[in-house]
Formats: C-alpha cells, sequence, structure tokens
C-alpha cells in the first residue's frame, strides 16, 4: 500500500488486487524517474465504488500531492493515461468503510522529455542546457541567450549553451510549499532589434523543486558496532557520519565501527546545499532488529520531535546545515545481534518558525496524513559482531 519508487517503469495496483482492497486504505505511491524524464502513466482495469468518487477514489498529481495540480480524480469508466510536467507524479488510492471492490491496476514508464532544453537539479546549483540547434531552428544565435541577472554568463559549446545557477545568486528566488522548497529563475532570449522585431522573445522559465523531507536509514550491530553510508534521496543531499567524542573533530571512517554496550555515540547530520539559508531537523530516529519492519518490534529514541530515551542529547552547532546528537548504544534483544536505525529528517527554511524545523515535539495521536513523510528506506553495510574479548580494531 504505496512506495517510493524510482525504478523507470513497473506496475501499480490497488492491496490485494486482484481480490477485493480493504476498507479504510490510504496508499501514496510516489514516481520519481531520472532528469529530463517523465512519467507516463496508463491504467488498465479500474472496478471500485462508483458515482462521484466520494467513497473510493483515486488520484493523480504532477508531482508531490501537496504542492502540484491534481491531474485527474476517478474510480470507474474509462481508462485514461496520464503524463507529468516534470520527472516526478504521485498515485493516491483511498477507500472508505464501506463496500469494495477489485481496485485498479495501472502501468507506468518514463519517456523523454524534449531535448531542446535540459534542468539538473545538483546539490549546489541547477545546471540548465540550451541546444544551439534549437535557438538556430528559432532564428537566434548563443550570443542572445541571458540570464535573468546577466552578469552571470554562460558557458557557450559547440552543441549546447550551459548555466549554472547557484541556488543563492544569480536571480534565483526561493519559494516554500507545503512539501517542497522551490528554486526558480529564468533563461531569457531576445531580438537584437531596437525600435521593431519580427521574432517572439523566448522567456525559458527553470525550477528545481526540492522535497524537504527525507528518509535516512543507518545500522549499528548491538553490543559492539555502529557504520554509516551517505545517501540522496528526493533532491537535498544529506547525510549522517559518526564521531568519535562530543567535540565532533574526527570522523569514524572505520567499517565496521565497533563499539561498547552503553557507549555514547555521536551523530551529525549534514546538509550539501549553496542556499545557506536552510536549517536541518532530526524529527525522528527508530531501533528496530529488522530493517523492513519499524513497528512490530521496535524502539523510538527520538519521534516526531519528543525525545523517548533518556541518553538522546542535542550538541549546539555553529552552522544551520548540521544537526548533532548522540544516545548511548544499547543491545535491543540479547537474541539479536543486529539493530537498525532509521531516522527522518527535515529540511526547511532558515527563520520560519512556523516550518516543522522550529515547532519541536510534536504529539500526533494519529497517523499523519501528508504523504511527502513516507520513508526511503536505505541499509548500509556490510556489519559485523566483535567476538567476546577481542581487542578493539577502532583507530580513531
Amino acid at each position: 500500500c504505496g512506495d517510493l519508487i524510482s525504478n523507470s517503469s513497473g506496475m501499480l495496483q490497488s492491496p490485494f488486487y486482484p481480490g477485493s482492497y480493504p476498507n479504510n486504505a490510504d496508499c501514496v505511491w510516489e514516481i520519481q524517474v531520472e532528469n529530463n524524464f517523465r512519467v507516463m502513466l496508463t491504467f488498465r482495469d479500474i472496478e471500485m465504488q462508483g458515482g462521484r468518487c466520494h467513497h473510493d477514489y483515486i488520484e493523480v498529481y504532477d508531482g508531490p500531492p501537496h504542492s502540484s495540480p491534481l491531474l485527474g480524480r476517478l474510480c470507474s469508466g474509462s481508462f485514461p493515461m496520464y503524463i507529468s510536467s516534470s520527472n516526478m507524479m504521485t498515485v493516491r488510492f483511498r477507500s472508505d468503510s464501506s463496500y469494495t471492490f477489485k481496485g485498479f491496476q495501472a502501468h507506468y514508464s518514463s519517456i523523454p522529455a524534449d531535448h531542446n532544453t535540459s534542468l539538473l537539479c545538483l546539490p549546489d546549483y541547477m545546471q540548465a542546457v540550451v541546444s544551439r540547434d534549437y535557438l538556430q531552428s528559432q532564428g537566434y544565435s548563443a550570443q542572445m541567450v541571458t540570464l535573468n541577472d546577466n552578469r552571470c554568463k554562460p558557458t557557450v559549446m559547440s552543441h549546447e549553451v550551459i548555466f549554472n545557477i547557484p541556488y543563492n545568486g544569480c536571480g534565483t528566488i526561493r519559494e516554500e510549499n507545503d512539501d517542497t522548497i522551490n528554486y526558480s529563475n529564468m533563461i531569457r532570449v531576445t531580438s537584437s532589434g531596437y525600435i521593431i522585431k519580427r521574432k517572439k522573445n523566448i522567456n525559458l522559465h527553470i525550477s528545481c523543486k526540492m522535497l524537504q523531507n527525507t528518509w535516512l536509514q543507518i545500522m549499528y550491530v548491538a553490543e559492539d558496532t555502529v557504520d554509516v553510508n551517505e545517501n540522496q534521496f528526493g533532491r537535498y543531499d544529506l547525510n549522517i557520519t559518526f564521531y568519535d567524542s562530543s567535540s565532533f573533530l574526527r570522523q569514524v571512517h572505520d567499517s565496521p565501527y565497533y563499539i561498547d554496550l552503553n557507549q555514547n555515540v555521536y551523530l551529525q547530520a549534514y546538509l550539501h546545499s549553496s542556499d545557506p539559508n536552510l536549517i536541518v531537523f532530526v524529527d525522528t530516529c527508530v531501533a528496530s532488529p529488522n530493517p523492513h519492519d519499524f513497528n512490530t518490534l521496535a524502539y523510538d529514541i527520538i519521534k516526531n520531535g519528543c525525545v523517548r530515551d533518556s541518553s538522546y542529547a542535542t550538541y549546539y552547532s555553529p552552522y544551520s546545515h548540521f544537526a548533532r546528537f548522540k544516545f548511548n548504544a544499547f543491545e535491543f534483544i540479547s537474541r539479536h545481534t543486529l539493530v537498525y536505525l532509521q531516522c527522518e529528517l527535515v529540511v526547511c527554511r532558515l527563520g520560519d518558525y512556523s516550518s516543522r524545523c522550529y515547532r519541536g515535539c510534536i504529539n500526533r495521536f494519529k497517523r499523519g496524513t501528508n504523504p511527502a513523510e513516507e520513508k526511503v528506506k536505505v541499509v548500509v553495510g556490510p556489519l559485523q559482531l566483535r567476538e567476546e574479548g577481542a581487542q578493539s580494531r577502532n583507530t580513531g
């Protein structure tokens, strides 16, 4: 029931399809394909409670659900096809507590966007590329292409014009929506005539929409160890690194990282971005012996900003792009040798005191309904348990 999908093609279907779907389902699939590709979604079967789609229905969004237009809402009838305008589409399936039916099945695939222009959302800047063949077909030369801020010059290659546009300069505008922070700019192609002109100006609007909620999953071995690697989800580049003391001067590079029971474990979350007006917040960290199940047998260290483990503590960070915290390593249960730790990090605008990063502890008595908060699960390794009585191999 729902997932974050990065494959280039595949199948979506309601729970238990072709059997009857359950009551009170709320499933969200976020499909994100490569940059400069689009998502094509084709429904192959729909059998749900009909009418005006108030009871059971499917919604298709042109991007993240909270900040993107609704492409369609359906529950029966024909089998439509949808194409996203960017490299992301969201599908949501909901059912009420009454009748159930077979549900739906749909196929998704990625198709290339047009090759006249392309955009990459990199950690430090946006890279916009304009084809010189396209410019020539419109009657323009590469020298006529400028950015909103014409002091920021492009690199002119034999086949393309390339702009490397920082998120915090060259006239880039930053806006915050419900589940994204949007960076936008405009490339202009203008005619050189001063009095009259016979060609239309071309304005290329470019926008990088950075998903705010990112899940990172790291693992340590109960009784002795921790290990971490860098992960990138959505388009913000975040990682979590272990340090050997509360001074946060020396990273732990050993793999595996051997620790003792009840030893302080120091962690630093880091956002790699050229935008200085962002802040990182550690919302949730949950431990479990099963990397695929953080519900059945789980231990909350911090949840929704509320500290659940008495050994958890935060440390001052000199930069908003860093979040520092610690807890004491523990043996989850004696018969489980591995313990997995899943942390949810949130990126917000610095100084926006209404955002999640500044609200601290939030007691949620009901399951959150924000689809942007779905988990992205990543496991890193290899890790092993130190043998009883063995010397520590850590070098610091």
